[in-house]
């Protein structure tokens, strides 16, 4: 498994696994499956100032076709965190892994490599809000290194029903000391 750059050409890859965790989980707080001109839009928002970088699975036949016919087995990207400019260094970030490759260490892979890549572009720290019900993103969390900071009650309704978030910071260390 190697990692790379989001490219335009992944939008079809990321939006089948993006959308069944729309559809039928509440991983993601989103109500609507994405359209691929949508996934599009999404992905253009990444390219610059807030990356998102992809899995490929260099193994094996499982994944989706990304561009240049890669098999893709995840994404994770980082977003603006607030929109007041004091926060320009805190991000928040996601990550989302195939259906099929879960357990096979993608998103740990994803994670670490999301960390790096977000100190290198001059981000200070990574918030993660996660459903409290995700057990396997708040273990993913943890084990690089992210701390609970927080919960909030009831702040999401999806499925008929209400949603904490637990919020996990990363600090990354200021690579001048």
């Amino acid at each position: 498994m190697r990692t790379r750059l989001v490219e335009l050409d992944d939008a079809q890859a990321l939006m089948n696994i993006y959308n069944p965790e729309v559809i039928e989980t509440t991983v993601s707080f989103d109500l609507v499956p994405r359209s691929l001109e949508e996934q599009r839009a999404w992905i253009r928002t990444h390219l610059n100032t807030h990356p998102c970088i992809v899995a490929l699975n260099e193994d094996d036949e499982l994944g989706e076709r990304g561009a240049r016919g890669e098999l893709i087995l995840g994404f994770a990207l980082v977003s603006p965190f607030r929109q007041r400019p004091a926060y320009a260094t805190t991000v928040e970030n996601s990550v989302y892994v195939h259906r099929g490759a879960r357990g096979r260490g993608v998103g740990e892979t994803l994670l670490r490599e999301l960390i790096n890549t977000a100190g290198e572009s001059g981000f200070h720290s990574l918030i993660a809000r996660i459903v409290g019900e995700n057990d396997g993103s708040i273990r993913l969390h943890e084990k690089c290194g992210f701390k609970l900071v927080g919960t909030e009650i009831e702040v999401g309704r999806k499925h008929g029903r209400w949603l904490d978030v637990v919020e996990y910071q990363y600090v990354i260390p200021d690579q001048r000391d």
